[in-house]
């Protein structure tokens, strides 16, 4: 059996192959190729003027080219005297036995194009998703890939990440850094203060606007807890924070301060 027989078989036919139909045939291929690509050429301008849309364009033109192809391609067959309803209604068939085969990974498109047309983060942001903390190595449109602290690489399926909470760590460009530190109640408060200030003044990252801030935050049952608050930009924030952890320890030995750890006190009577 060729394949003349087994198109007919499926209810396609061809009609009589004639000069005037081939010279048809070439004129639609040629006008629509003109056609597909004045089109394309609008579209990149439509979506490179648009903040939102620009990065879905890698994503999306190879998609639209390829239907305008297939398009073209059914022009031209019927231009040649090909019957393409029937055509038509089996490559409808496939179409959606095939999205029903891909249902997860059509739900994981769907969850690309909201992140790029949203862009709650970029390349190289600092985020957690789904309870999954890492630096963003890149994004496609069925999942995205996070670069881990302790060198892991995670992929999340952007259908997750669509319905997930998204927390940007770099979007605003700097960071609140609060850390608190235990002290004797026998410290007076001012050398506590002023051995926190020397030990965050030892940090040129940290921004003087907000001007960092001590306070009394909690008296306990063997110590006072104090916070010492600091803006700094997001890229040097784990920087700073354990620098400051391990400066508190040097400055209040210069001040004279003790600093405590839970104990109990017990008081005999006679």
């Amino acid at each position: 059996m060729d394949i003349t027989e087994l198109l007919s078989q499926s209810g396609i036919s061809f009609g009589a192959l004639t000069l005037a139909a081939a010279v048809k045939a070439l004129a639609a291929l040629l006008i629509g190729i003109v056609l597909i690509r004045v089109f394309l050429s609008l579209f990149d301008r439509a979506m490179e003027h648009s903040e939102k849309l620009s990065p879905l364009k890698k994503h999306v033109r190879p998609i639209v080219k390829g239907l305008l192809a297939l398009l073209l391609a059914l022009v031209v067959l019927d231009s040649l005297g090909v019957q393409v309803t029937s055509l038509i209604a089996l490559l409808s068939v496939a179409g959606l036995a095939v999205s029903l085969a891909l249902q997860n990974s059509l739900a994981n498109i769907a969850g690309g194009i909201m992140i790029l047309t949203a862009q709650p983060y970029g390349i190289g942001d600092y985020v957690s998703i789904d309870g999954t903390e890492g630096t963003v190595d890149f994004i496609r449109l069925s999942h995205t890939k996070l670069h881990t602290p302790d060198n892991k690489e995670v992929q999340i399926p952007n259908s997750t990440v669509a319905g997930a909470t998204i927390t940007n760590y770099n979007r605003l460009g700097r960071r609140r850094l609060d850390l608190t530190f235990t002290a004797s109640y026998d410290a007076p408060t001012e050398d506590v203060y002023a051995a926190l200030r020397d030990a965050m003044a030892r940090f040129a990252q940290i921004l003087p606007d907000p001007a960092p801030e001590v306070h009394v935050k909690d008296y306990g049952a063997s110590s006072i807890a104090y916070l010492a608050r600091m803006w700094v930009p997001a890229a040097d924030y784990w920087t700073v924070n354990w620098g400051v952890i391990e400066a508190v320890r040097e400055t209040f030995a210069a001040h004279n301060v003790e600093m405590t750890y839970d104990h109990l006190n017990v008081h005999m009577e006679k």
